[in-house]
């Protein structure tokens, strides 16, 4: 069957649900790679993608309780937060580097043990990527006014914010349909949407995981919609938990049905689940579990130009070697992340840019800053 599914990958000629189940069966993992890097060295030959950027998490404050979420508060709860509107352009203003993570370990799953400097500045990242709880008392001139104060100081940083489940929020709050709240973000300096809030689309799944949150069909109308506002998406699955082979690949079949309607999707990123602090609990995913997923993501979502190794959840090893596996991308410098490290993340919340082009070149491929649109920067050669 293998041999059958192989032929049809090098053939040009897209995958069926029960091809992509076939491959999530088989232990033929370097099989599995070899097809993945072929496909991805089609679309973008030797080069994998890094960008400078960084997170900003305005409050953890929030009206739902998923399941598998160890990063929402509730108002007064011990380490629950809000960030001002001045507190968030200090974060940008002074990059708020955090101090240097744990050494590496023989798992993959931690850092290196780098210093980072706690004065960067937006010159020194291209884009802030915003994205928190449903905050029960912010009024949507809130969410407008931190994009408003970050466009007007830095015009020129790149402004990715918000998941499909705050759009949604936004939208009920504001009183205003999906479309008009996303013209309105537009407006105010919203360039592009990340891809969380995705998790399984599957409705079954969905309920025992998340039942608070929007349901899949509407996260997919959502995106859509952005797509036909001009605005460019991720789009990302959360494996590992609750959910089988079959819920992935639905959820893949899914989102290549609206990239063929839309194309408004930039990259897909698979999520690795982290147990810690959780309603669900479990344990963390393998490696052969990360680097299969990433291979059969690239397999079956033809449509889609970039794979992203996320490597705060994957590790730096794992997101290293995902480069021979189909991944183009390993996202970027972050700076400062709270939500994987709310679940037990075990990397670092930061690498510099310098560490990503080692990991990039080490791996065989050629390292290529880039802004947010796939655009090169810099290519090291």
């Amino acid at each position: 069957m293998l041999n059958k599914i192989k032929n049809k990958v090098m053939s040009g000629k897209r995958l069926t649900e029960a091809d992509a189940l076939e491959l999530f069966k088989s232990d033929d993992i370097f099989t599995l790679g070899t097809l993945a890097s072929y496909i991805a060295e089609k679309k973008n030959g030797k080069k994998a993608y890094f960008i400078r950027n960084r997170h900003i998490n305005p409050t953890n404050i929030c009206v739902n309780r998923c399941k598998f979420c160890a990063f929402s508060r509730s108002r007064g709860q011990e380490g629950a937060f809000e960030l001002t509107i001045d507190e968030i352009m200090e974060r940008l203003r002074k990059g708020q580097g955090t101090p240097p993570h744990p050494p590496l370990g023989k798992g993959g799953r931690r850092g290196g043990k780098t210093p980072y400097s706690s004065l960067l500045t937006p010159h020194d990242f291209s884009e802030v990527h915003i994205v928190g709880g449903l905050h029960p008392e912010w009024p949507f001139s809130h969410y407008l006014e931190i994009i408003s104060a970050i466009k007007k100081e830095f015009p020129e940083l790149h402004i990715k914010a918000f998941t499909a489940v705050e759009i949604d929020y936004m939208s009920k709050i504001s009183s205003l349909s999906i479309y008009d709240t996303l013209l309105t973000l537009k407006k105010s300096g919203l360039c592009s949407m990340p891809g969380g809030g995705a998790e399984i689309l599957s409705l079954d799944i969905r309920n025992r995981l998340c039942p608070e949150k929007i349901s899949g069909e509407r996260w997919l109308e959502i995106m859509q919609t952005a797509h036909n506002a001009g605005i460019r998406t991720n789009a990302t699955m959360l494996y590992g938990h609750i959910e089988d082979h079959t819920h992935r690949v639905d959820h893949l079949m899914k989102l290549r049905e609206l990239q063929d309607k839309t194309g408004g999707f930039q990259a897909f990123i698979p999520l690795a689940y982290h147990p810690k602090n959780t309603d669900i609990k479990g344990s963390y995913t393998s490696g052969i579990d990360d680097l299969k997923t990433i291979a059969i993501s690239r397999l079956v979502l033809d449509n889609f130009d970039h794979i992203k190794a996320y490597w705060i959840m994957l590790g730096e090893k794992i997101s290293q070697l995902a480069l021979k596996f189909g991944a183009d991308d390993i996202d970027g410098t972050i700076i400062e992340e709270k939500i994987t490290h709310s679940a037990g993340g075990l990397t670092g919340e930061q690498l510099t840019a310098e560490q990503l082009v080692h990991l990039i070149r080490k791996a065989g491929k050629i390292p290529v800053e880039r802004d947010s649109f796939y655009r090169p920067i810099k290519v090291y050669r």
